[in-house]
């Protein structure tokens, strides 16, 4: 839920969903988003360029207030105009305009009666857009920005002659939202593209019968504000009020630890200036908690600009950035050894999740956090690519998938008493080119089946999205090689292993992997298929509930009798079923009673002309770039992957870069941290066991090169929404309730009838009127 007020006269006014994205220079704002049901919660206190004094005295109190009411689990962010944060921005998808005027500047707040405005708009940002009035002349163009022109009845684009694509598309969004949400929808919109302003004659003499003809060359582009970056000079300052004085004393450098916050004291984070975080002890002061956001003084000590970020939060409620800057971090309660949640391979030991539809499709923030439109109870339809065209597949096999094949998996689930479509793309690792381009091209053909309707999801073998693995309920099973097709009799392979990740039917699969015993992982649960046996060996890193999937998986693979293998108890047959003993990916970090940190993997690049490290999410094999370096980090080593067409400069550098990476590193790494060289293609055991189903002949062929630059991107479109407001929601609870009833209550705790993703609005108009009331004891009247 989303809610925002403007302070106005000392008094909080509550800001109309339609309003949501307008901010007034003059005002401050604050903004309450929650999520999860209302037990997480951001407060951000914005400042206008020319709000006064009081206003912003004002709003701080407020939002101490607020943050107290709320029980002190919100994190406070303190945001001025222009320096907005991303997450902010990430608020209002169409974009923030700043509108001329507010209270203090002796202006009145001109609510937009649709056709009586003229404005002009100057836009900026690729990915958060801004939008400022500015002058309504052609002296406030340059070169390189888009300029919307209002005039009510139209809004012309004009698209400076250096301006991106990227540029272009948010500034028509931003001018629809203006149309729909001010107008009602109804002004046109009109684009002018600043190096062809001949092509676009009525638009072109809307801007000249408004700002006069144009007899002059418009100013060169104004570059973007570059962000500030942590330049890793992190530092912990301790806040006190002994003898009655509020001090700040430095108390450590980074690396910072978790035990120097003390729960009685409040303490200042400051990362060299690119953002200064206040963190308060839950025994504090409460002239200490209360003076939190009145840092002031100690950015101006340091000399930091006015507009530097500031995140104030409350032990217990720490942003998941704040944590970062901290060396072995741990939550409340957190357990230790194998009972710590942790990520191999990216797939994470956690409890099973029931899914419950209804809150999926009414709370998409919880879909997207867990990559599920819905259960997974839906239709299903599978074809296989077969001499081009599209072969269905019989039933009794849906779930196995061959890496000599490519395959459409169509979904169809229904929301809202309407049906929607989900179709993926699944591409074989050893399919050819000519099967791969024939999966897209069929899927265009299935897409135009259902009315464009479905969503297009490509899969790469090996990189399969949660919802793909639930749709098969725990059955899903890729072949290395091999086909599918009726008739076809794959080549007799002998023992077969397969690797088996998961804890539960919606993120289970069994992938086969090369039967040797260097692909073993201590980890996980692995099945060995032979003529006359199918063993199930349990790593000694596996858990429970990933042995009953193994055991569920063993009984689709096979028939055959079972045999239970514990790591360490094999029988001889088994190791020669595999070819002999190897030595295998059995890291015994995960017996041992501390913090476990998971894998990270970067890339490191020098094409762009400037050295870059990019984090890649969610890694795989596929994600290892031929092209460059890659630095994986596993916390007691770092590998320097080198692709056999990474360029001298990046090859020859690479030990430099894993160096400064240990080096500015916030949680104070260890510069002795062993760095391994790997090169393509000679990958250990130690290396390859942090990846998921690694195939040692990945690059044994140019074919995975050739499906990166061949296969076709596909762009999904919609349409505009007919409207651009926000209704309350209809039906459900309509009583009044006193505050205390509502606040810091679990939804399971909450009267019968009352909506908890609601319950903020409904309670921020009794808020206002309290915390309005409240500044009399801070000397307002």
């Amino acid at each position: 839920a989303l809610v925002i007020v403007v302070t106005s006269n000392m008094k909080m006014v509550p800001v109309p969903p339609q309003g949501f994205g307008n901010f007034f220079e003059g005002d401050c704002y604050i903004v309450l988003y929650s999520r999860n049901s209302g037990q997480t919660a951001d407060i951000h206190y914005w400042v206008g360029n020319y709000s006064s004094q009081d206003e912003q005295g004002a709003a701080a109190i407020y939002v101490t207030q607020l943050d107290e009411y709320l029980g002190g689990s919100p994190v406070q962010h303190r945001e001025v105009q222009g320096s907005e944060s991303s997450r902010f921005k990430s608020y209002f998808k169409n974009g923030l305009i700043y509108k001329k005027g507010g209270v203090s500047s002796g202006f009145h707040h001109v609510e937009t009666n649709f056709y009586n405005i003229l404005r002009l708009l100057h836009v900026k940002g690729r990915k958060h857009v801004t939008a400022k009035e500015v002058e309504v002349s052609w002296n406030s163009f340059n070169n390189g920005d888009i300029f919307l022109l209002d005039v009510g009845k139209a809004i012309v684009q004009w698209n400076g002659p250096q301006s991106n694509r990227q540029e272009k598309l948010k500034a028509v969004l931003l001018a629809q939202d203006i149309r729909d949400r001010e107008r009602g929808g109804r002004a046109q919109i009109g684009i002018v593209e600043g190096q062809y302003e001949e092509d676009s004659p009525e638009w072109m003499r809307i801007m000249n019968g408004v700002l006069g003809q144009r007899t002059w060359h418009l100013k060169e582009a104004i570059p973007d504000d570059p962000e500030l970056t942590p330049n890793g000079n992190v530092r912990l300052y301790h806040v006190s009020d002994n003898s009655g004085n509020l001090l700040v004393q430095e108390m450590a450098t980074q690396p910072l630890t978790q035990d120097l916050l003390r729960s009685t004291d409040c303490y200042i984070v400051d990362q060299g200036g690119s953002c200064v975080m206040v963190w308060k002890g839950r025994r504090a002061s409460k002239e200490e908690r209360q003076a939190a956001l009145s840092r002031a003084g100690f950015i101006k000590a340091k000399s930091y600009p006015p507009n530097t970020k500031v995140e104030v939060m409350t032990e217990g409620g720490e942003s998941a950035m704040f944590k970062h800057l901290f060396k072995s971090w741990r939550e409340k309660g957190q357990t230790q050894g194998l009972g710590t949640t942790y990520s191999l391979g990216n797939i994470a030991n956690v409890s099973p999740v029931k899914f419950d539809v209804m809150e999926l499709h009414a709370r998409p923030e919880v879909a997207a956090k867990q990559r599920m439109v819905d259960d997974a109870s839906g239709d299903v339809l599978v074809w296989r690519i077969e001499n081009l065209e599209l072969a269905e597949v019989s039933r009794s096999t849906y779930g196995q998938f061959y890496g000599g094949d490519c395959y459409l998996v169509l979904y169809t689930y229904v929301k809202s008493h309407q049906q929607q479509y989900i179709l993926y793309m699944w591409q074989g690792r050893h399919a050819t080119q000519d099967e791969i381009t024939a999966c897209a091209y069929q899927a265009v053909n299935v897409d135009g089946k259902y009315n464009g309707a479905p969503v297009q999801v490509r899969v790469v073998m090996g990189k399969e999205p949660r919802h793909f693995l639930a749709i098969f309920k725990g059955k899903l099973i890729i072949f290395e090689g091999g086909t599918g097709r009726r008739g076809v009799v794959n080549p007799e392979r002998g023992a077969r292993l397969f690797q088996v990740r998961g804890t539960d039917e919606l993120n289970t699969k069994a992938t086969e992997v090369p039967a040797r015993a260097s692909s073993l992982n201590t980890n996980d649960v692995f099945l060995l298929k032979t003529d006359h046996m199918c063993y199930l060996w349990y790593g000694k890193g596996c858990s429970g509930d990933e042995r009953v999937m193994g055991r569920a998986m063993s009984d689709v693979l096979s028939k055959q009798d079972k045999k239970v293998v514990m790591e360490g108890q094999e029988p001889t047959e088994f190791w020669i079923a595999l070819g002999g003993k190897a030595p295998y990916a059995n890291d015994k970090r995960l017996q041992r009673e501390e913090p476990l940190h998971s894998p990270r993997l970067f890339e490191c690049s020098n094409q762009t002309g400037c050295f870059r490290m990019t984090e890649v999410d969610d890694f795989a094999q596929s994600d290892l770039d031929e092209e460059d370096v890659m630095l994986l980090d596993t916390w007691e080593e770092i590998y320097l992957w080198i692709g056999k067409s990474a360029n001298h400069s990046e090859t020859k550098d690479a030990h430099d870069y894993a160096l400064e990476y240990l080096r500015t590193h916030p949680a104070g790494r260890d510069l002795d941290t062993p760095i391994f060289t790997v090169k393509q293609g000679y990958e250990p055991p130690t290396f390859t066991g942090w990846f998921y189903a690694w195939d040692p002949h990945k690059w044994s062929v140019t074919q995975s090169s050739l499906s990166v630059t061949l296969s076709p991107p596909f762009v999904i479109t919609s349409s505009p929404s007919a409207g651009g407001t926000m209704s309350p929601p209809a039906g459900g609870f309509n009583h009044y309730l006193d505050p205390e009833v509502l606040v810091n209550k679990s939804p399971s705790q909450l009267p019968y009838g009352v909506d908890a993703s609601q319950r903020e609005v409904g309670s921020i108009m009794d808020l206002a009127q309290i915390l309005t009331d409240s500044l009399a004891q801070f000397g307002y009247q």
